[in-house]
This record gives C-alpha cells, structure tokens and sequence, in this order.
C-alpha cells in the first residue's frame, strides 16, 4: 500500500495527463496482476468495482473521530490541520504516528474494506476501521481514507486509470474503454489486459453503463447548426433512467448508477413482457394518465429514496417510464448504430410487447404500450413504458413551435438529437443538443452550512456551494455563492440530518461539510467578486431543487460560470 500511496502522491504533484498515466501505468506494471487489479479500483476513487453495489457506509464524521481518537489530538488541533490541508485523509497522514510496525498491502486493504461492509452496525465497522487506521502508516492512512470518502483529489479519474492500462499492458485504448465499459470493473479489465483477452470481455447486465449527455444551447438557430437530420423529443422534468432487462428480471438505474428500482416498485412489470433481454435509456416521470402528460419533478421527489412506497402513494403518484433509446438488444450491443437504427429497434421491441397484468384475483386485460391500466378496482394503477414521442424540424421556426409546445405540456423545453449518432456513454457532444429558456442555472455542490433565522434556528438552511475548477489538472471545489430560498421545512429538516451526520468540520454556527450534495441553484445574474474564491458572485441566488439524481463530480465548472457571465455582459 505504501508504494500506491507513494503513486497517488506522484500522481498528484503534476498537472500534465500524460506524466499522470505515466505514473499510474509504471506502478500497474511492477505489480502482480492481483495486486494491480484492486489497484486500478483504488486509483479510480473507490473502495469497490463500479458495478458492486458494495458501500462501507462509514460517514466523515465516523472517520473524523477514529483519526481524532487513534491520533490524541483535540478538536482545536483537528481543525487547524483540516484548514491547513482542506482534506481529512491528508489530516490523518499528518497527525497519526508512525511506528516501525506499520505497514499494508493493497490487498489486505482490500479485504479489511470488505470486512468493514460486512460488519453490522456503527461500533462494528469503527472498530474496524480503527483497527485497519492502527495498522497503516501514515502516508497509507491519507490514501485509505480518501479512498474510504471517495474523495482521491489526485486528478486521475477512471478514464486516466484505462489509459495508464492501456500503456502498462501495451493494448490500444479503445479496447480497454470498451471492456471497461461491458463489465463495469476496472479491476477485472486490468485482468483481461494483463492476459491479453480484452477482445473476450462481455456485457454484464444489471451493471449501468454511462449515460449520453445533452449540450445547452440558446436558441432555435443553434439547435440546427451542428446537424441538418434532427430528431426532437420534449426535454422531461423528471428523473433520467436505465432499464436493464433480462429472463423477466427488470431494474432501473439513476445517472449516479445507483440502483433505484425500489423507489418504482409497479416499473419492473411495464418492462418485464420484452421479448429480449434489453437495456433502455429513458426518464422516469410522476405521469398523468387522464390528462397524458407529465406532471411536475416536485411530486415526483416524494418518491425519490424510499425503501418503501406505500400503497397510497402508489395511487397518489403514479408514474411512466418514457423510454428513447436502447443500447442492448437481442444479445446485441447497439450504442455503436446511429440513432435511427436504434430508435427503429427501439419502436419495434415495444410494438412487440403485450403485457398482461394481475392484481389479487382481479385479471387485467392486455393493452397496448403507452395505456394505462385499471384493473376492476379503478383505485389502483398500473405503471407503463411509453415510447417518447419524436417529432421533426427543419426550420428554426418549427423548433421554436415545438419549444412552445413542450413547455406548454409542463415539460423543460427540447432534446434536439441527430439521427446519425451513435451513443456515446458518459460523453457530452454535440450530437445531443438541450434547449431551456429560463433565467440561468448551475448545478452546484454544498460545501458549508449554518443555522438559519427565526423559524429556522434550529434548523442548517443556509448553504454554501461550489463549482469545479479543472483548470489545473487536479480537480477542486472554489465557492461561489450561498442561498437559504426555495427548499420547503420538510427538505430543510432531511438535509439538516444528513449534514450533521456528514460534518467534516464544526465550526458552531457553521459547518464545513462532505461536498455530495448537489442543487440546481437559479440567478438573476452574476458579477465579479473576490467574496468567493470561484472569483464570482451569483445575485439573488435561489435554489431549485435538489438534484438527487447527479453526483458531486457531475456538479457545473468554473467554465460554465465564466460562459455565462461572459454571454450575459
């Protein structure tokens, strides 16, 4: 472990990608292929492969006080040191002793992550923790526990560790990528490269791939300058999901590719008739099946991370699966077709779908995709796929007349998409194009809290938030506004939990937190400002809602900031 940490810390000293892959790709091949494999998933970030739903479910504030306790220190002292570094893992590495003792192998790390999710319960997975903490020297401690948070900050993502395998095993990069991509583990693609098998690696249902992203644009004209064959869907307000369908087995993944399916329990059965294993790209949506059309994000959060959905929600909230794309069908990956052949496969794998549904003795009669179904007791709901219905423009008038007409059906704006596209998983072209007309927004990252005013005194509801600054090679949250509107009481209550149990730093009235919440923050406008260290300042800042659905890496830039600001003047 000592000679990763020494790697990370290599790693993290340059800027320059290819000194970075450099690093990474020399140290994969002094290791044994084991050794290696568990490295690259280290490397990446995580404690686990990507498609494990494994988590070690110990909180920062867990963390802090193991590093507090194994060190002597008090509090004062914890802090400085956090100030000084911003980073709790480099907090450990300098306040934890070392003894001649010490001393892991990535492996033995690997299994004592394994023991601590296995364990039950908080004083379980501490001790745990505490003993592996006891056991590692201090330059292993920083990287196990930035690893432990998810919180590497040495400015090589995943797609950095594919290129370091590439050059460590002499295999072309487009090979690593699409293995990596089929099994959704970095560490068995090391395994395949190392043996030279790349070409063997196969599609592993139920583990989500990257999701194709959507560039905004600002108006009807730009929508037709990148491509002149555009398909148009309505831009949905609601959660965006993969549908993985196999032997009558359905799941659905968020874009976090976390597993969402029980917050959906009536989807699974919409999808399950396919008549081939399949995977489906499309929005989950709280549906109004009188009027045929969605309804606002805002009803459907009250569905959002339950474990279980009541019957009365059931029927209060129903909800569609608004499927556009496919990637997998007939045991074939399509993403590589353009969006027409995908979208005719698309068409034709719901056309052939007849599902018949059951509820008690109550037999539910066959329909068609997009329909839906009461059974004789009409208080009860049947959820449906639908096919998102796609129009065509030529004009920028005609995008506009249907700009207008999304917006009126309570929908976002448009998705404006070529037709001779691939799908390109995790990637953000120009092949898929957003339109929204409203004030603008960024989607941006709580870093800090505090206790509110008058009615919310008891309560942390004013928030700082961050963008990401790139610019340097090594990824870093700079702040850039703070706002306390536009969250209801009952959100403000959740949230205030969530961060007390994720507080890196208590500062009394203010607490410095672990940045994973992402909100979509609006703005009248924004202005220079040395009030935060982003060098902007956001006026009249209000939250939107929270964004569940990304994660903290997916969070906007300083770029995007500096774009709008630079279109707004």
């Amino acid at each position: 472990m000592q000679q990763l940490a020494e790697a990370c810390e290599a790693i993290a000293a340059t800027t320059k990608k290819l000194l970075k892959t450099g690093i990474g790709a020399d140290y994969l091949q002094s290791r044994s292929t084991a050794e290696a494999a568990v490295s690259a998933i280290f490397l990446s970030g995580r404690p686990f492969p990507a498609w494990e739903e494994t988590t070690l479910q110990v909180g920062g504030r867990s963390l802090w006080q193991i590093v507090a306790e194994l060190s002597g220190k008090d509090e004062a002292e914890l802090t400085a040191a956090y100030r000084r570094h911003g980073d709790l893992g480099a907090v450990a590495s300098e306040v934890l002793s070392k003894r001649a003792d010490q001393g892991l192998k990535v492996l033995e790390v690997e299994s004592m992550f394994r023991q601590i999710t296995a364990a039950r319960g908080p004083a379980s997975k501490a001790a745990l923790v505490r003993d592996l903490l006891t056991r590692a020297a201090p330059l292993e401690a920083k990287y196990i526990v930035k690893i432990m948070t998810g919180d590497l900050r040495i400015g090589l993502k995943e797609s950095l560790v594919e290129e370091a395998i590439a050059r460590a095993y002499r295999s072309p990069l487009a090979d690593v990528q699409r293995a990596n991509m089929l099994v959704g583990n970095i560490g068995e693609t090391v395994r395949l490269a190392a043996e030279n098998k790349l070409a063997q690696a196969k599609m592993r249902l139920f583990h989500p791939l990257g999701f194709m992203l959507a560039s905004p644009i600002e108006s009807p004209e730009e929508g037709l300058s990148y491509f002149a064959d555009a398909a148009v869907e309505d831009k949905y307000d609601g959660i965006r999901a993969q549908a993985h369908i196999s032997g009558g087995e359905v799941r659905f993944f968020s874009r976090t590719r976390d597993e969402i399916t029980e917050s959906f329990p009536e989807l699974p059965d919409a999808v399950a008739g396919l008549p081939h294993d399949a995977i489906l790209d499309g929005e989950i949506v709280a549906w109004d099946y009188f009027a045929g059309q969605a309804r606002p994000f805002s009803v459907l959060q009250q569905r959002l991370g339950r474990k279980k959905v009541s019957e009365k929600m059931l029927r209060e909230i129903p909800v569609a699966f608004l499927a556009f794309d496919v990637l997998y069908a007939r045991g074939e990956l399509v993403f590589d077709r353009p969006l027409r052949e995908r979208a005719q496969i698309l068409d034709d794998l719901l056309a052939a779908q007849r599902i018949t549904h059951q509820s008690g003795t109550n037999q539910r009669r066959k329909v068609e995709q997009g329909a839906l179904l009461f059974g004789e007791n009409e208080e009860t709901a049947v959820a449906s796929v639908i096919r998102a219905p796609v129009f065509r423009a030529v004009s920028p008038e005609e995008l506009e007349k249907l700009f207008v007409a999304a917006q009126a059906r309570g929908n976002e704006g448009l998705v404006i998409k070529d037709l001779n596209s691939p799908y390109t998983p995790g990637k953000r072209g120009k092949s898929w194009l957003k339109m929204k007309r409203e004030l603008a927004t960024l989607d941006v990252v709580v870093t800090a809290v505090e206790y509110g005013h008058g009615k919310r005194i008891g309560v942390l509801s004013d928030y700082t938030f961050a963008v990401w600054d790139r610019s340097s090679g090594q990824d870093h949250l700079v702040n850039i506004g703070k706002a306390y509107s536009g969250m209801t009481d009952v959100e403000i209550a959740e949230m205030t939990e969530w961060f007390l149990a994720h507080t890196v730093e208590d500062q009394g009235f203010r607490r410095v937190v672990e940045p994973k919440i992402v909100l979509e923050v609006a703005f009248n406008n924004m202005m220079r400002s040395d009030r935060h260290d982003s060098g902007y300042a956001l006026r009249f800042p209000r939250i939107v809602r929270l964004r569940p659905d990304k994660s903290a890496e997916e969070a906007d830039t300083i770029d995007r900031a500096k774009e709008i600001y630079e279109k707004q003047r």
